[in-house]
């Protein structure tokens, strides 16, 4: 797909006086069309092909997020548009950045579906100053912190946050020392630090560590090369792997040396957002999404949805679709999005960052949603789930 824009809109009129009580918000007609810019992912080859990539991931999850502002906005008589711009991955940065003022001209909110790099650069921009980006996509930890914009929120979960999840799963089952094996890639390198970091957060030690290395079809040889690669490791609980792109860490568990539960990548891992979530309405919201889309909802459709979503809640709070109210309301100690987790959402006034329940979860069964009980803070329980306030680089948001 080299090129693509799709307006999806829904329109209404209608009051709902109760709401309007509840809310304190006066009926008005009030129109938000919300950007949605994406830079495809070049496609990173991997051993096995049973989880493509839906070509409209993200884009999805945005739509049904403007099909659910209609069911409270549309009683209000407000409207929302979707603005949709998908670039090939081999867009270079001057197209990238000419997408982005054209719709920064046109809407003053948009979701980014793109790199942290991609991202930066849309949010440098000098059309961007005073609009509200949202990363649905990125889990950089630098776009929270050092690298950090006052113009940029994020749906995208911070990858800490999923490492620091599975840490206390671990933790709390008492798998406290940890064998992990390393990724070739430098995105598996990356999440390999994060657990590090994690790890000595929560107290837990990686007693080995191995990098993957074996270019044959694991599909044949998992059981001849994982045992060889995991025979020489310590005492250990668990198998933790690093590997960002789901390449070859379907095939270490069950082919251990040892029999030993696997977490990280396969096995055990931390998520956003999984199809095998069902409590707290979780199953209507991924009823509903099939029902429009065919598909499971993946992370990066939640992260968008969640990113509609919190702006239709923004919009009917305020009963305003100006951005600097907007802003101030979604970093507001009243902002509460309902995202079918068990807890209210709600972005960090220092960097950010949405605060969400982690859900632990295998292939079949959410096992845990983090954070877990016994595991406090003096402000917010999910503020122990990645980066943390004084240990924050991020200066841009004055707080």
């Amino acid at each position: 797909m080299t090129h693509m824009r799709r307006t999806f809109r829904v329109a209404a009129a209608g009051l709902l006086c109760a709401l309007c009580v509840q809310t304190g918000v006066q009926a008005a007609e009030l129109n938000l069309t919300v950007g949605y810019l994406r830079l495809e992912e070049p496609a990173h080859p991997v051993l096995s092909g049973l989880d493509p990539v839906p070509e409209r991931r993200g884009i999805e999850g945005a739509e049904l997020g403007v099909k659910d502002n209609q069911t409270t906005g549309g009683f209000l008589g407000h409207s929302y548009a979707l603005d949709v711009v998908s670039l090939a991955p081999e867009a270079p940065a001057a197209d990238v950045a000419a997408a982005a003022r054209d719709m920064l001209a046109k809407t003053r909110v948009v979701v980014l579906d793109m790199s942290s790099e991609a991202a930066l650069a849309v949010a440098d921009l000098a059309e961007a100053k005073g609009a509200i980006l949202i990363n649905a996509a990125s889990g950089d930890a630098a776009l929270r912190g050092a690298l950090c914009r006052a113009n940029m929120l994020h749906t995208a979960l911070e990858d800490g946050m999923a490492a620091d999840a599975l840490m206390q799963v671990l933790l709390s089952k008492r798998w406290t020392k940890l064998a992990m094996i390393v990724g070739p890639t430098a995105e598996d390198g990356v999440r390999a630090q994060t657990y590090r970091q994690a790890a000595q957060k929560f107290g837990l030690k990686i007693v080995s560590e191995a990098t993957w290395t074996f270019d044959s079809d694991l599909r044949r040889a998992a059981s001849r090369e994982v045992p060889l690669l995991t025979q020489g490791f310590k005492s250990h609980d668990v198998v933790l792997i690093a590997d960002a792109h789901d390449d070859f860490a379907r095939y270490i568990e069950h082919n251990t040396w040892e029999p030993r539960p696997v977490a990280g990548g396969g096995g055990l891992t931390a998520v956003a957002w999984a199809p095998v979530i069902e409590q707290w309405g979780a199953a209507q919201l991924q009823s509903r999404f099939t029902d429009m889309t065919g598909r499971a909802m993946t992370p990066r459709d939640y992260a968008a949805w969640a990113a509609v979503r919190a702006l239709g809640e923004a919009v009917t709070r305020t009963g305003s679709t100006e951005e600097t109210a907007l802003r101030a309301y979604l970093l507001s100690d009243g902002f509460e999005l309902a995202g079918f987790q068990g807890r209210p959402l709600s972005f960090r006034n220092w960097n950010g960052q949405m605060r969400q329940p982690v859900p632990v979860v295998n292939a079949h069964a959410q096992v845990v949603a983090a954070p877990l009980e016994g595991f406090e803070h003096p402000r917010n329980p999910l503020d122990t789930l990645g980066t943390d306030q004084p240990e924050s680089e991020c200066h841009a948001f004055g707080e």
